[in-house]
Formats: structure tokens, C-alpha cells, sequence
């Protein structure tokens, strides 16, 4: 990793660390650290240590599949990590790119579908495209691309992807520059809500005719959750500053880079706006019995080192911490089970790993 990045990337650490500890308490502030939960009690429990720099996690039955940015489908069956990859692609050096999200088949258990998002360099240029997987006991049997050419950056792919409620398959881009306008532009597939059906076609019911296009104006998406009215919520980072949480709908214009949260009545604005910037990861709306949460959305955060409980329509106010005490945390899913699964991502240039670090961790209650 270029030093400069490095020590920009450190240095951005500590100025924050110093903003959280000496804020005065509002709306906006972010809870102090909690005590490590994991080596003290029960309600925490670590499934996997020394995963090289992860970024999503996707849960079937007994199986969790987590992606490892250097291109590595990691396995962990029955809460033990297998000692072999499922599968291993190349991925170019770049900072923020590489095998990012990662999605299960709604009907896994029939066609052993998993769908990934992956960075690759051709000519010179970067791109981004989503590989449909065929796994047969934990190994690939077949891949297949079903989009290609999302432009590729070093350091806003996107790159979450889930499947919704009704049964599409929805993909958050990234911008390629803060520079470049194409999030603006409906014929590119850069910064945008992707909208396809399981094998890549386009569904006919989409905003924009021939288009996978769901929505635009994006920056850097990264978690997305539906909540019990299939609403879709999507979480971008912004530039430093005034990473957004939005409510998306179908043709709806989020604004970058012409707009950053709110101010414009030619976009859409965003529900939560965060100022300083908290990295928000992986987000979930859940929808278990097994823990009691006062709010239903959970949001992984890297920058602030914590996952949350928010409730979306009360604001920042409601926002407390669940789990801190981990670094980084980049991702959280729930299991069939209501358990709730996170990993940590320490080991991405950004945090400061111990030797155990990165983790995939477990809420038990």
C-alpha cells in the first residue's frame, strides 16, 4: 500500500478518534466504547481469526460464505472456518477493489447459487462485473458473468449486492472520480442501483427501459437492507464528510455529485446525513425474535469502530452502540437462527490489526 495513503489513512484515524472523545454530547454523537464483549461472556462468540482483509458476508442454513478482498470465497461450515478457499479469483492491487459483496440464492438449497462482485483490470483500465457461482461441497463447480463493465476505480467500486424481496438481484456501484459526473448519467452503469433477475437479464418492470438502472446519483454504496414493508435502505460513504443513509425508490436521482444529503429539490434527500463521517458498512433491518433490540436496523461502521441500533425515522438520536471494542467492523447479516453475524476489517489498510484480526464474529444475545 503506498505509504502516503497509509499514514493519510492513520493520521484521519486519530484526528477522529480525538473528534469522538472530545464532542460534547448531542444528536450526533457516538457512543464511547463498550467493554470487549467476546472474551467475557457468552453473548459473543468468534467463528474465524486471521481473515485477510474481508469485506462481505452472506449466510445459508449452516454455512457462512465470507469474500476476502485478495480474491478468496472462505468458507466457514457448523462455526469452523474450512482450511480451503471454495474458490480463488485474481483481483489487480488496488486499494479499495478487489472481491467485494457477496450474495446467496434465494433458492440455494435447489440450484447451489452464490453471486459475487469482482474488480479485474483489462487494457489497463479497471472494471467491475458480477460472477454467478455453481458450488458443489464447498468447491467451485461452474461461473458465469451476468453483468460486466461496471466501471472500476481504485477506490469507489461499490460493490454490495442482495437479493430483495421480490427476488431480484440489486447491485450498489461506485463512482469512478469525485471528479466524474456518470453517477448523473442514466447509459452508465457507475455510481447506481443495479436492478437484474437471476441470470442477468433485465426485469421488465425497471425504472428505464433496457436498463438495469434501478437509481442514480451514487457515490460509494455499500450496505443495502429491506425492511418489513420492502423498503430498501442503502448506506454510501461520502468524501470525508456527510456519508448518507437513503430510502431508495425506483428512478429516483440521489444526487452525486451535484448534491451531498439534502439541499435540492431535483434529488432526493438523504434520511440520515453524517458529519464527521462514520464509513457506515453492511446494514440490516432485523427481523428475528432471539435479541431484543430497542431499534430494528443494525449498521456496521468502520470509521467510528462500532455496530449500532438506529431507528431510520427517529434520527440520529437513537443511535447506540452494540458492539464496540473490535476496530473496524465492515458487515452485518442475521442467520435463520436470529443470530446476528459481523466481521471486523482491520487488515484493510485503514485499522490497526492485532494478530488474531480480521475476525468473524458472532451475537449470540
Amino acid at each position: 500500500m503506498n505509504k502516503k495513503i497509509q499514514i493519510a489513512a492513520i493520521s484521519g484515524a486519530i484526528l477522529f478518534s480525538i473528534f469522538v472523545l472530545t464532542s460534547p454530547d448531542n444528536e450526533t454523537s457516538i457512543p464511547l466504547p463498550k467493554p470487549n464483549l467476546y472474551s467475557e461472556n457468552d453473548s459473543v462468540m468468534i467463528l474465524a481469526e486471521n481473515l485477510d482483509k474481508p469485506r462481505a458476508i452472506a449466510v445459508y442454513d449452516n454455512r457462512i460464505f465470507v469474500t476476502e478482498k485478495d480474491g478468496a470465497i472462505r468458507v466457514i461450515e457448523n462455526d469452523q472456518l474450512l482450511e480451503s478457499p471454495l474458490a480463488t479469483f485474481r483481483t489487480p492491487n488496488v486499494f479499495d477493489g478487489g472481491l467485494l459483496g457477496i450474495a446467496v440464492h434465494p433458492n440455494f438449497s435447489d440450484n447451489n447459487f452464490l453471486y459475487v462482485f469482482l474488480t479485474y483490470e483489462e487494457n489497463g483500465n479497471l472494471w467491475n462485473k458480477v460472477l454467478r457461482i455453481t458450488e458443489e461441497n464447498n468447491k467451485l463447480k461452474d461461473v458465469e458473468t451476468i453483468i460486466d463493465k461496471i466501471p472500476g476505480s481504485s477506490f469507489y467500486n461499490g460493490g454490495f449486492l442482495k437479493f430483495g424481496p421480490d427476488g431480484k438481484l440489486y447491485v450498489g456501484t461506485g463512482t469512478v472520480s469525485d471528479d466524474s459526473h456518470l453517477p448523473q448519467d442514466v447509459n452508465s452503469l457507475a455510481g447506481k442501483i443495479l436492478r437484474l433477475n437471476d441470470d442477468g437479464t433485465i426485469p421488465s418492470d425497471n425504472p428505464f427501459p433496457n436498463s438495469p438502472v434501478y437509481s442514480l446519483g451514487h457515490r460509494h454504496t455499500q450496505g443495502m437492507t429491506w425492511d418489513d414493508q420492502n423498503n430498501l435502505y442503502v448506506a454510501e460513504f461520502g468524501p470525508e464528510k456527510n456519508d448518507e443513509i437513503n430510502l431508495i425508490k425506483s428512478g429516483k436521482n440521489y444526487g452525486w455529485p451535484e448534491q451531498q444529503c439534502s439541499g435540492s429539490d431535483d434529488f432526493e434527500n438523504a434520511i440520515l446525513c453524517y458529519d464527521p463521517s462514520i464509513e457506515p458498512g453492511g446494514i440490516l433491518f432485523y427481523s428475528g425474535d432471539k435479541i431484543n433490540f430497542e431499534s430494528k436496523f443494525i449498521m456496521a461502521s468502520m470509521r467510528a469502530s462500532n455496530l449500532y441500533q438506529v431507528d431510520f425515522e427517529e434520527g440520529l438520536s437513537s443511535q447506540k452502540s452494540i458492539l464496540s471494542g473490535n476496530g473496524r467492523i465492515r458487515d452485518v447479516v442475521a442467520g435463520s437462527d436470529g443470530s446476528i453475524y459481523v466481521i471486523t476489517s482491520n487488515t484493510d489498510g485503514k485499522g490497526f490489526p492485532d494478530r488474531l484480526d480480521d475476525k468473524l464474529l458472532r451475537i449470540l444475545k
